[in-house]
């Protein structure tokens, strides 16, 4: 079992290294306005609409069978 130093010098090291992160995500936009940048950019594309129907035939024939339609 880690004594309480070791302990305390994990615990820091993990609080120095949750300060970069938060250094490096300052300032920079939320997730989900990235996201709302590409709403739409492929609503006229038939390629992009058949990748959709392909990616729910896919998910319904790997549904777990019981999981409704």
């Amino acid at each position: 079992m880690p004594t309480d130093e070791v302990l305390e010098q994990r615990v820091a090291a993990v609080e120095v290294a949750i300060a970069e992160i938060h250094r490096r995500l300052k300032g920079n936009e939320p997730e989900a306005a990235w996201v709302e940048r590409f709403r739409g950019a492929f609503k006229d594309e038939p390629a992009f609409a058949e990748v959709i129907a392909l990616g729910r035939v896919v998910r319904r024939e790997n549904r777990p069978e019981g999981l409704g339609s």
